[in-house]
């Protein structure tokens, strides 16, 4: 086999499996019971699957442009989704209606208060 036949398979593994990661994604979106394990959901096999998703493209299409195009979508994506997911989850804390029961560890008991409560 030459290198181009290796390289084709080897993006169609990545682009199949990227699908499946952000399937499980939408699946888990729609499956998860809270908010908090949807952000779960969203951030990490979403992003693995797009990270997949470019890797595969990049082996297909082998040009200079598209590559570095494939390299920015990626860079962007890995330096935007976490800090959003972070942001979420501490606006998400502050509702009162997040039961914090369920929270094995509350890092921000004693520093945030749910939006409603004024201080003295």
């Amino acid at each position: 086999m030459r290198a181009g036949e290796i390289a084709d398979i080897a993006a169609a593994v990545c682009l199949l499996a990227g699908c499946a990661l952000a399937f499980v994604a939408g699946v888990g979106l729609l499956r998860f019971p809270d908010l908090l394990s949807r952000m779960h959901t969203v951030a990490k096999p979403q992003v693995l699957g797009l990270l997949l998703v470019t890797l595969g493209l990049g082996l297909r299409l082998r040009s200079g442009i598209d590559v570095g195009m494939l390299v920015m979508v990626a860079f962007f994506q890995l330096t935007t989704v976490p800090v959003a997911t972070h942001l979420v989850g501490r606006a998400v804390y502050r509702l009162p209606q997040l039961p914090t029961g369920d929270l094995a560890v509350d890092e921000l008991a004693d520093r945030s208060r749910p939006v409603g409560e004024s201080g003295s």
